[in-house]
């Protein structure tokens, strides 16, 4: 059960850190994170709160449709930009710093389109992992209210609670769509639509509790949480390999353990983080 006192001191802290900022636009990706962020920063100071959400093909459409949902019902003012980022042959490329590209591309669309004071869902268990992003934060000036505060994932989701935000509150963590694709293969649109539809896929055929389609040089790998993949029979096993292959016209498909940023690859093994995914 959570503390509620600690959910309080969390709130007193955020809630100082967003008053020193005054206006801000927040950069909302769908995910608890920002959602919850934006939340509170426009219940606290709806004229003073605007929110951004990109759209691309590296956006799954149900997070577009969480933010539409939520802005309508709180009020929001709700800005949709399509940040350009495939249009950029860099991001396109798929380095190992990849989010710098997404990153600076999303702020850089932001950026003239308001003079307030730009704000991501960061928070400090972020700080742990490698985030380019967090470079072209830096870069843009943006500032990050939960790291500021000392807010770590758990706690955001026990604001979120706080908040009433009920099913936003226990999102799983999904990034986008492009962090599916093993560094260095080039991301294409029509790819990122097969990922999505091999894990609604299975999302829908076994209710786990988390699924990633993984695209690799060798193949594509379908990575289920421990208890999914545990309780996966013979039977389902192959009607999986066998329909994720179609929608990839006959790769290789297997399925694995989930592991977090698998698709990240660096060039040095003694790297140990990885971007989410």
């Amino acid at each position: 059960m959570e503390d509620q006192s600690d959910i309080d001191e969390a709130l007193a802290a955020l809630g100082g850190v967003l008053a020193a900022i005054g206006p801000a636009a927040v950069a909302v990706s769908g995910g608890v994170d920002s959602m919850t962020l934006a939340t509170l920063a426009h219940r606290r100071a709806p004229g003073r709160t605007a929110m951004f959400h990109a759209t691309s093909p590296a956006v799954p459409p149900e997070a577009s449709a969480r933010v539409r949902a939520l802005a309508q019902t709180e009020g929001w003012s709700l800005t949709v930009v399509d940040t350009g980022e495939f249009a950029d042959p860099t991001y396109r490329a798929n380095p190992v710093n990849r989010c710098y590209h997404c990153k600076t591309n999303l702020y850089g669309a932001i950026r003239p389109l308001t003079k307030a004071q730009m704000l991501s869902g960061a928070n400090t268990d972020d700080l742990g992992e490698y985030r380019p992003g967090l470079d072209a934060a830096r870069e843009h000036g943006v500032r990050h209210p939960y790291v500021e505060a000392g807010i770590g994932k758990a706690t955001v989701r026990g604001i979120a609670r706080r908040l009433g935000l009920g099913a936003i509150a226990e999102l799983p963590a999904a990034p986008c769509l492009s962090s599916r694709i093993e560094t260095g293969i080039g991301i294409e649109a029509a790819m990122l639509a097969q990922v999505h539809a091999a894990e609604r896929y299975v999302g829908g055929l076994l209710r786990p509790g988390t699924v990633r389609c993984r695209v690799r040089a060798g193949g594509v790998v379908i990575e289920l949480d421990a208890q999914s993949l545990g309780a996966l029979d013979d039977g389902a096993r192959a009607e999986i390999e066998a329909s994720v292959a179609r929608l990839f016209q006959g790769r290789p498909v297997s399925i694995a353990p989930y592991r977090v940023g698998s698709a990240f690859l660096t060039d040095t093994a003694s790297t140990n983080a990885a971007t989410a995914g």
